[in-house]
């Protein structure tokens, strides 16, 4: 049995997998419209994932009200500290719906040529400042006695972050690339394919530059699987997840190659929660550390809310399967499509 703030902060990795792995290939998608030629293909590409998105943000949703109930002095922490990035988040993704939805409305080149830049600049941004979100995460905020950040917006843009953000656009692109070979078909499938292992290899270089950049800068991110060795396990599944997608797109199998994608995707976020627990915002200031314990609300409060989270997730899990169901196969342009 576990308590109920270790409880939570599980619940709070599962959210965040799900939502990486879901969200992760339409952001792809989305950093990768600039490659795909022509008004066919970039609606190929757009409808490809124009079921799925709005759905998949579900899962961001449920993770922003979890921490709120749960961890509320935590959340206030995170959106104070980095309350502009969080503002440029917003609009972001305020700004691929949009580009979404109006990319279409008028047959102008010029219209549908910003929509096609907005599209791919907000996904780019999405994906970056969660990379960013995440490296700092990682190096700490600083944190005064009252738990309020005291740093600076421009003291987030550090080396370490931004090369998180970077990877996180890398990992995106690839998972991305692989969805949408699984949603297409001729000229555009064979140019994916292309694609595929560029953003692999790209991909590839930034986990191990990134892997070494944090065995560096963040001495303590290993300090967990000391005290749960079997941790050393997911290691071994991510490396051999990465091994597989080369594997799998050379012997003609995307399906397998997009599942290796998606567990590499939650060894990541699983190794990102090994890396902080127990915190939930490391102090780099003269401020104590987040921890699970004293940002977390009331036992009654936690308890009431884990009885919610059993009745209301399977309705999330089944929605999400049943819209995948509903819209697998190949994408086809018809009189409803984008």
């Amino acid at each position: 049995m576990i308590d109920l703030p270790t409880f939570w902060f599980v619940l709070l990795g599962v959210l965040l997998t799900g939502y990486a792995i879901l969200d992760g290939f339409d952001l792809g998608v989305g950093i990768l419209h600039p490659l795909v030629r022509g008004e066919t293909e970039r609606r190929l590409a757009i409808n490809s994932i124009g079921p799925l998105w709005d759905g998949n943000e579900v899962w961001l949703v449920t993770f922003g009200g979890a921490l709120f109930a749960a961890f509320p002095e935590a959340y206030a922490t995170i959106l104070s500290g980095m309350y502009f990035p969080v503002i440029i988040l917003l609009f972001s993704l305020i700004g691929r719906a949009i580009s979404i939805e109006f990319r279409s409305k008028r047959p102008s080149k010029l219209w549908r040529g910003y929509w096609d830049f907005s599209f791919f600049l907000s996904s780019f941004t999405v994906v970056f400042v969660f990379g960013v979100a995440a490296g700092n995460a990682m190096k700490g905020l600083p944190l005064d006695a009252e738990h309020e950040h005291v740093g600076t917006t421009l003291g987030l843009l550090g080396a370490y972050p931004i090369a998180v953000g970077l990877f996180a656009v890398c990992a995106a692109a690839m998972h991305g690339s692989i969805f949408l070979y699984l949603k297409t078909e001729g000229e555009l499938q064979a140019r994916v394919h292309r694609w595929i292992w560029r953003t692999f290899f790209v991909f590839l270089a930034a986990y191990v530059f990134v892997t070494a950049f944090t065995l560096i800068e963040i001495p303590h991110a290993t300090a967990n699987f000391a005290r749960w060795p079997a941790a050393w396990i997911v290691v071994a599944l991510n490396v051999l997840a990465v091994a597989n997608i080369p594997r799998a797109i050379h012997h003609g199998r995307p399906a397998y190659a997009f599942v290796s994608s998606c567990c590499t995707i939650a060894a990541l976020v699983f190794l990102f929660g090994m890396a902080l627990f127990p915190n939930l915002v490391v102090s780099s200031g003269p401020g104590p550390d987040l921890t699970i314990e004293n940002a977390a609300s009331s036992e009654t409060t936690l308890g009431l809310m884990a009885v919610i989270a059993a009745i209301g997730m399977p309705f999330v899990l089944t929605y999400t399967g049943i819209v995948y169901w509903v819209f697998r196969g190949k994408v086809k342009l018809g009189k409803f499509s984008y």
